[in-house]
């Protein structure tokens, strides 16, 4: 059985990986005044953050129904299956493109041609779903059966835990995620906020004083939550900031005992939204399982 898994742009998945496994990826895109850049493609995130440093603000667009009903129907036919995992439907309307996409083509093909295709809405974001999408891309390379992958996608997504922190509050009020007087009052004070995802959604839940201790706080938290640290690939993304991944990196090895990390800057979609210098921990909150 041939199974073909797509994903969106807000995975992070670097492109040796995405390339390896045969992932293909449906992009979103940006926007900068009068300019339109496709993420993953000819935007460079870690530029894109010098120019929110000066100010300019991107806003981002979901896929759209018709370049997923291109990209399906692409290899619809040439595989037995096509599994899309989406990033979360809470923070984007990408998820929803897709089935909107799904149900033109069984209304264009209405019994005409017969296709298997899966849509998982993951309510994961970047690091948290491009793990799980690594892992069901290893796995349909290994020969499991859609049921298999199905299966592993849907143990490993809801266990999936996120911490995030932020160096500036006020790119999350732009975005809706902070009041105002959290971010203004935020601002004055060096406070940097530790945030989680909980049902697909970005929320802040702790307030920590100086950016020192809230990496701190975060090599806490991974060890108050992981199980078996020492077996799992650890997720860690960065918004330009390269060296404060590395010393989260060190940290959790040194406490945690992690030993496998994939460190990739965050992908463009997402650092629009959450700024220059944040920084996040992506892992299991459940050990391993052999699905097969």
């Amino acid at each position: 059985m041939s199974i073909k898994i797509i994903t969106d742009s807000a995975c992070s998945l670097p492109k040796e990986i995405l390339e390896e496994l045969d992932i293909t990826v449906a992009p979103l895109t940006l926007q900068l005044g009068e300019k339109s850049f496709t993420d993953g493609v000819d935007i460079d995130p870690e530029a894109m953050m010098e120019d929110m440093k000066e100010g300019k603000v991107y806003k981002t667009s979901q896929v759209s129904p018709a370049a997923f009903e291109e990209i399906f129907e692409k290899y619809i036919g040439a595989f037995d299956t096509v599994i899309y995992i989406a990033f979360s439907s809470e923070i984007s309307g990408t998820y929803q493109g897709s089935v909107i996409a799904k149900n033109q083509l069984l209304e264009k093909y209405d019994g005409q041609k017969t296709f298997d295709l899966e849509l998982v809405d993951s309510k994961c974001i970047a690091l948290g779903s491009g793990l799980i999408v690594k892992r069901a891309a290893e796995m349909a390379k290994e020969g499991k059966s859609k049921e298999q992958i199905l299966e592993a996608v849907n143990y490993y997504a809801p266990n999936m835990e996120h911490i995030f922190t932020v160096e500036d509050l006020n790119y999350l009020y732009r975005g809706g995620r902070v009041s105002y007087t959290s971010a203004f009052v935020g601002g004055l004070l060096n406070i940097k906020p530790i945030l989680n995802v909980e049902d697909g959604k970005l929320i802040p839940f702790e307030k920590i004083r100086s950016r020192k201790r809230a990496i701190k706080r975060i090599v806490e938290i991974v060890k108050e939550r992981g199980v078996n640290l020492d077996k799992q690939l650890i997720g860690i993304n960065h918004g330009n900031d390269r060296e404060g991944a590395e010393l989260l990196r060190e940290m959790l090895k040194e406490e945690v005992g992690a030993k496998d990390f994939l460190i990739t800057t965050l992908p463009a979609v997402i650092g629009a939204h959450t700024g220059p210098g944040t920084l996040s921990a992506f892992f299991l909150s459940t050990g391993e399982k052999d699905f097969g």
